[in-house]
């Protein structure tokens, strides 16, 4: 057997090979073309510029809108751990403090003659 009755042997194996392997390499591509488009990234051409979606006064407006928002939602989650930070102390001091406070108000609003 000669080299060429080899390869020929062999030939729709190599080719599907080939085929398979081109096939797969489309699909990815495509795979990951629509991927970018769900997840709003922006496509680039060839040479990488940016093909989609492309910026205009209404996106740059967007931007700065959720930036503002972004800027309000983080003030508002530093004074909710402040509050959270007053009520964890307040749940974890002992019961005895919390008792003894108590009993004291008590006390001193028998004592002013309040019922």
């Amino acid at each position: 057997m000669d080299a060429a009755a080899v390869i020929a042997e062999y030939m729709p194996l190599i080719v599907g090979g080939g085929v398979v392997v081109a096939l797969a390499s489309v699909w990815g591509y495509v795979h990951n073309t629509k991927l970018k488009i769900q997840a709003g990234y922006p496509l680039e051409g060839m040479w990488g510029q940016s093909l989609h979606p492309k910026r205009d006064a209404q996106t740059d407006q967007r931007v700065m809108l959720l930036t503002q928002e972004n800027a309000a939602l983080q003030a508002e989650i530093g004074s909710l751990k402040d509050r959270l930070a007053n009520v964890e102390r307040i749940v974890t001091d002992s019961g005895f403090h919390l008792t003894h406070e108590i009993d004291r108000l008590r006390i001193e609003k028998t004592d002013k003659g309040v019922n």
